[in-house]
């Protein structure tokens, strides 16, 4: 591998962990597009990239999420009665989410990608006032039912699930972003396992694939990735609780428009190098 992308991916891998314990998401908003530059650039066909990509983010994802997890755990911010129940029940659709990822065509997804992220942000922006004195919702029945939408998109798109956990936990749930946010990354835990699983049986008989992987994870982009993201994810999770919710909320919603552009394609039509 090329020097310049050692660095690119060391430097994302950095970032994706930061803004993915301040926000609870894992991190693959950014690290899935990079890694799609990485590995086309490295000869592999659009097809072939955007599926590393996916399978390679949710192995960097479950690292970021114990990461965080343990850092908003040691804030009492977890609700690990919630995350249990929705992380179990999004393993298994992740699971088949990621089997169903193998007989898909790679830019539809990577579109999909984009439009479910574009979506909720506008979504969310609906909901950046927080009523004072809501109750949470405790209705374990809708926790899993839940739970389905967001394990099959972890598996089918390689995604810790977050863009999505976040608008459901604050419209639906009810929860505030702090434990929304919390929320979210110990769930990833769970529906992380079942998506990485997926890419890697259903890679593993696959011709197209970098050296050193295992299905559909290039085990050296991961390392690069999951390192400094497991470190920066502590920072991000610690300033989580010293932030205003409104203000995150926002920071969410801005990453969200950004990261659905790109993957959308809006920004290569512009021809923006964004």
């Amino acid at each position: 591998m090329p020097v310049g992308y050692i660095f690119l991916l060391l430097g994302t891998g950095a970032v994706a962990g930061f803004a993915g314990g301040l926000l609870g998401l894992g991190g693959a908003f950014l690290m899935t597009p990079v890694q799609y530059i990485v590995y086309t650039g490295m000869g592999l066909t659009p097809d072939a990239a955007i599926r590393t990509a996916f399978g390679t983010s949710l192995l960097v994802v479950l690292s970021t999420a114990l990461s965080s997890a343990w850092r908003h755990h040691r804030e009492n911010a977890v609700n690990w009665r919630v995350a249990v129940t929705m992380g179990l029940c999004g393993f298994f659709f992740s699971l088949g989410g990621a089997t169903l990822a193998a007989y898909l065509p790679g830019l539809p997804l990577k579109i999909a990608f984009g439009v479910i992220a574009i979506l909720s942000g506008v979504r969310m922006l609906f909901a950046t006032r927080e009523r004072e004195g809501q109750q949470p919702v405790e209705k374990p029945w809708l926790w899993a039912v839940w739970a389905i939408p967001v394990g099959l998109m972890t598996g089918i798109l390689g995604v810790g699930g977050g863009v999505l956990m976040i608008p459901i936990f604050v419209i639906a749930l009810k929860f505030k972003i702090h434990n929304a946010v919390a929320n979210s990354l110990a769930i990833m835990i769970f529906t992380s396992v079942g998506g990485i699983i997926g890419y890697i049986v259903n890679g593993i008989e696959v011709v197209e694939r970098l050296s050193y992987s295992i299905g559909y994870i290039h085990l050296p982009s991961w390392l690069m990735l999951a390192v400094p993201s497991a470190v920066t994810a502590q920072a991000g999770a610690f300033l989580t609780h010293r932030i205003r919710g409104r203000v995150l909320m926002y920071i969410f919603i801005i990453i969200q428009f950004y990261m659905g552009l790109r993957m959308a394609g809006f920004f290569e039509w512009l021809g923006w190098p964004l």
